[in-house]
């Protein structure tokens, strides 16, 4: 358990240094250009990855639905989106914004499925999220 723990921090600083760069390279340039170099770097990588360890292309791709794949054009905005809020409203806030985002998307992925939690948990959930966030944004 202990180096799955591990390996889940190693990710998420990665993911924070990878958007500290990103928006980095939007300052220099432009948040298109940085999602661009993001997405051309990941892809080289990945395929090398693939080439190496195998299993680039699974069995079976060619057969699953169209709209599977629409999270990559998600992704592509996403990056762009977060390159461009770096520069504008910092780390931390992005972080906090991307953060809250999800929680609240997965309330509502949750309460949209067949198995969907207790409404009362849910609710207190995205009401917790909310406040954390404004005390974070409050004046000193």
């Amino acid at each position: 358990m202990t180096l799955w723990i591990v390996l889940a921090s190693v990710a998420g600083v990665l993911v924070g240094v990878s958007r500290q760069i990103n928006g980095r390279l939007s300052l220099s340039t432009s948040p298109l250009q940085a999602s661009f170099w993001n997405h051309a770097v990941g892809f080289g990588a990945l395929t090398a990855l693939g080439l190496v360890i195998g299993g680039l292309i699974p069995a079976g791709a060619s057969d699953v639905p169209w709209h599977v794949y629409i999270g990559g054009p998600i992704g592509v905005v996403f990056v762009a989106a977060g390159s461009w809020l770096i520069a504008r409203i910092g780390a931390v806030n992005t972080a906090l914004l991307v953060i809250g985002g999800q929680m609240v998307s997965g309330v509502a992925l949750d309460l949209l499925s067949a198995a969907s939690p207790a409404i009362w948990a849910s609710a207190l959930g995205v009401a917790l999220i909310l406040a954390g966030m404004a005390l974070t944004q409050r004046r000193r």
